[in-house]
Order: structure tokens, then C-alpha cells, then sequence
């Protein structure tokens, strides 16, 4: 009888939180087998393998493409892997206000943070056995809604409202999941954002490492942790989006903006 083998599977894992992530699960997962690394640039999943000791399995898949979909659930089916870890950092995110962003940016956030999430979620699923863990990329942006940034903020408050009710329904499995709600993190996320418009206060705030964030939610979702917060910005936003009305935040938010 075949050895079913032992895996975590990561998207966006060509760069930033996914890339560190991989990483340290290389280092954390002893028991792991293989490492299945999901991302558009499969050139710099094939890199990776350089930094890491596990074996890593690359799949180049645009998960903005529903094909990609049963391409891993095929993959899945084929090789029944026992998944120890999902983690979902694929992700992206645009300023601008709402309806002057193209329409193909408006729809690719809404697509890639919310859609493929809940996608490569739900095909996993059936995969990981009690103990397992899912960490899902949010943001902290996702803690309140964010002029200049709100349809990326409107998908993350989707994916902390998605992963606290998941948590709660494999409660009885259990499997944990965390959300990571970093604050702006040293990534190409900025580049891709289209920071040198300044559209955003967020652009100025200080930001972490993206190994600071993954080994910070790791750790979070070791200690079964819904929600990993790390730093001052992160942890701060969440607190001031729990103890003020929406209202008060956008009113102060207003005023930071015009301070710029």
C-alpha cells in the first residue's frame, strides 16, 4: 500500500508573507513530506527549493483563473496527501478611490483576496485531518472600512468574517484557522498598490518584514489563535475598530488624509 504523504500546500508563495512562510514550515514541519507551492510565477517557486530542505512541488497556477480550480483538485485527488497546513497568502490590493480604479483591478481583488481564497479553501478541505491548520492572508485594513483603499479592505473584512466562522465550524474536527491581520508589511504589495500616489495614509505608516509576519502567525496558529495581529498599527486599528463607531473612525481618518 502506498505511504500517503504528508504536505502543506501555500499560495502566493513567489514572494513576500507566502515566500517566508514556506520557509519556516520548512523549518517548523519535521514531519513533512512535501511542501506544494502555488503561485503565477512558477520560475521563482522552482528558486525556492534553493532556500528549503523539504521537497517542494511547484504549481504554476493563476488562481484568478477558475481552470486553476480543478487543476489543484485534481492534483489533490490523484495523490489523496494528508495536509497538515493550508496556508492562503495569495493576495492583492490597489489605492484608489472606488470606480476611478479600472474595473479589471476592482474585480481582480474581489476575485483573488475573496474568491480563490474560499476556492482553494473548500477543495483542501476534505484533505486535512483533525490537528491540522489553516492560516488564511488577511489584513488589518479588513478591521474597518478604508476610504482610498475599500475594496481591498472590503475583501479582507471578508476573509477575517469567513475565517472566524470556519474556525468555528471545524471547532469539533480540530482544525484551527487563523486569520493574519498584518499591518503594511515590506513587500511588493506596495509596488503593485500604486504607493507613489500616496492615495492612502496607510502608505506611510511603518511597516514589518514578511518574516516577522509569518513566523508571528505560525506561532499564532500553533497556540490556536483566530486572529494574529502583530505591532503597534496592526494591533492598534484593531483595538480602535473595536472600541470606536465606525463613524468616529472614518471622521478621523478624514482628517489624517488632509494632514497629508
Amino acid at each position: 500500500m502506498e505511504n500517503i504523504a504528508n504536505i502543506a500546500i501555500v499560495t502566493g508563495a513567489s514572494s513576500g508573507i507566502g515566500r517566508e512562510l514556506v520557509k519556516l514550515i520548512d523549518q517548523e514541519y519535521a514531519s513533512l513530506d512535501e511542501i506544494w507551492v502555488v503561485a503565477r510565477r512558477e520560475e521563482r517557486l522552482t528558486e525556492l527549493q534553493n532556500e528549503v530542505l523539504v521537497k517542494l512541488v511547484p504549481c504554476g497556477l493563476d488562481l484568478m483563473r477558475v481552470s486553476s480550480y480543478d487543476e489543484l483538485r485534481e492534483k489533490l485527488d490523484e495523490h489523496k496527501p494528508n495536509v497538515k497546513l493550508l496556508a492562503n497568502a495569495a493576495g492583492y490590493g490597489k489605492f484608489g478611490k472606488i470606480g476611478q480604479l479600472s474595473l479589471d483591478d476592482e474585480l481582480g481583488m474581489v476575485r483573488l483576496n475573496c474568491e480563490a481564497l474560499t476556492a482553494v479553501t473548500s477543495i483542501v478541505l476534505p484533505y486535512i485531518q483533525p490537528g491540522g491548520r489553516i492560516i488564511q492572508i488577511a489584513s488589518s485594513a479588513g478591521f474597518a472600512p478604508q476610504p482610498n483603499f475599500g475594496i481591498y479592505a472590503a475583501t479582507k473584512a471578508y476573509v477575517i468574517s469567513y475565517s472566524r466562522a470556519l474556525n468555528e465550524e471545524l471547532r469539533d474536527r480540530h482544525i484551527i484557522v487563523t486569520a493574519a491581520c498584518p499591518g503594511p508589511v515590506e513587500t511588493e504589495f506596495f509596488d503593485v498598490a500604486g504607493e507613489s500616489d500616496r492615495s492612502s495614509m496607510i502608505a506611510g505608516l511603518p511597516r514589518t518584514t514578511p518574516e516577522q509576519e509569518a513566523r508571528h502567525v505560525l506561532a499564532a496558529s500553533r497556540n490556536g489563535k483566530a486572529i494574529s495581529t502583530k505591532g503597534p498599527v496592526a494591533s492598534g486599528f484593531r483595538f480602535l475598530a473595536k472600541a470606536l463607531p465606525v463613524g468616529a473612525l472614518l471622521l478621523a481618518m478624514r482628517y489624517l488624509n488632509k494632514m497629508k
